[in-house]
């Protein structure tokens, strides 16, 4: 699984020009789902993304997590974080997930973060959607199990 974390002040997603999906301070997560994953990648992949020390303390050093701070999740479905653009110009997309393999891990990984008592905002899986954010700091970082497992 690949995500891409981004620290936000404020985060939405839209789908046929209606929010679907809201939260305040916290992150944002772009997630992708490969044809090798399975529930053991959402699920550690969800305990870390929540237990990140990205968020400043008093100060100012990045040392306190999305549990210490009590900030939420926007997570939306991304198949094109396992786009492979190393041929040509028109990237291959033989390792994304299928739908039908993809969409459970991907409520896997939204439930483990549920269960740990975050307010998870989702996108719409598989939807066209429009995502909205204000970066904070900025902070952004790649999150993949591939190079954990």
């Amino acid at each position: 699984m690949r995500a891409v974390v981004q620290r936000v002040s404020e985060a939405r997603v839209e789908v046929e020009e209606k929010t679907i999906g809201r939260i305040g301070p916290g992150l944002l997560v772009l997630l992708g789902m490969s044809t090798d994953d399975g529930l053991e990648q959402a699920l550690w992949l969800a305990d870390k993304i929540a237990a990140l020390r990205i968020f400043p303390d008093s100060e100012e050093k990045l040392n306190l997590s999305l549990l210490d701070t009590g900030g939420q999740i926007l997570v939306v479905s991304q198949f094109t974080l396992w786009g492979d653009c190393r041929k040509g110009n028109r990237p291959s997309f033989v390792r994304a997930a299928a739908g039908d393999r993809a969409e459970p891990l991907y409520q896997a990984f939204v439930n483990r973060l549920k269960e740990k008592g975050i307010f998870v905002a989702t996108g719409s899986f598989g939807a066209m959607m429009q995502v909205h954010l204000t970066n904070q700091g900025p902070v952004t970082l790649l999150v993949d199990t591939e190079k954990s497992f």
